[in-house]
């Protein structure tokens, strides 16, 4: 999860299938408008948005047009991995460039904590330690998984539900997981046999869960680790920490294997990406 705000005027960007197939990080993108309006464009359909949410698609080709009559256009965007939004692609397609109210009318009081909840995160997130951001980002998932599942909902009353109990309670699963694995990446004895029976539940069963993931149990609890070094490794307060500190605290036990896997995951070593962060 990641949160951005951006700032622009009287500017058209267009983001054409050949991008979409050179450069796509396979995220859906909920913007907040906080000022101006912007037009935004999917297929043939194009809305307009001024204060309120909308949700785009990284995989889809879009158009986005600055109103010059409202002046600038400034706004918070939330980015959401697909793999980790536990909704159905084919019923979120048909929000998409669909903007949304957030503080007017019934039915929007999930939109409307999440707004409140974006801002208040542009405002205090970057005065957050590497321990407290991966809890944000599960409630800010949470938070955008409810008010997106409510616009669902006002859609389409009468039909199936958006997720069977099973898929459900399997996303819940996977989460508490996730939320296990980041709270306790300083622990080097962490394996997901570890994992497993924190859970209560088998080996087979924990593998079974992260099936339809990007990486396995065990490369998952690897490549957040190194975020949270990336993370550190950029941070000024972390300036007396050394290399090998710092990924110690991160549950590597070896600084040679920290390296290598740091410049295989990231194409520099962590001096390298110290020395950048610093220069900045």
């Amino acid at each position: 999860m990641r949160v951005a705000s951006v700032a622009f005027s009287r500017v058209c960007s267009r983001r054409t299938a050949t991008r979409v197939r050179r450069d796509d990080p396979g995220s859906y993108q909920l913007a907040l408008a906080t000022r101006g309006a912007f037009n935004i464009g999917r297929s043939h359909n194009a809305s307009v948005v001024a204060g309120g949410l909308v949700l785009t698609d990284t995989s889809r080709p879009m158009e986005n047009i600055c109103l010059s009559d409202y002046g600038a256009v400034e706004a918070i965007v939330l980015e959401i991995p697909r793999t980790v939004l536990p909704l159905r692609p084919d019923r979120v397609d048909r929000i998409l460039a669909e903007p949304g109210p957030v503080h007017a009318g019934a039915g929007v009081g999930t939109a409307g904590i999440l707004a409140d909840f974006l801002h208040s995160l542009h405002h205090h997130g970057p005065r957050c330690g590497p321990d407290e951001l991966p809890r944000l980002g599960s409630v800010a998932l949470d938070l955008a998984t409810a008010c997106l599942t409510q616009r669902l909902g006002a859609q389409a009353r009468d039909e199936t539900p958006v997720e069977t109990p099973a898929e459900a309670h399997a996303q819940a699963m996977l989460r508490r997981v996730l939320q296990f694995i980041d709270d306790n990446l300083h622990d080097r004895e962490l394996t997901p046999q570890v994992v497993a029976d924190r859970h209560n539940m088998s080996l087979r069963g924990l593998y079974t869960l992260f099936r339809d993931q990007p990486a396995s149990v065990a490369e998952s609890i690897r490549r957040r680790r190194l975020a949270r070094c990336y993370a550190e490794l950029a941070r000024p307060e972390s300036g007396h920490r050394t290399v090998e500190a710092i990924a110690a605290r991160w549950g590597f036990a070896s600084a040679t294997a920290f390296g290598r896997a740091f410049r295989n995951a990231y194409g520099v070593t962590p001096g390298e990406h110290r020395a950048a962060a610093r220069s900045q």
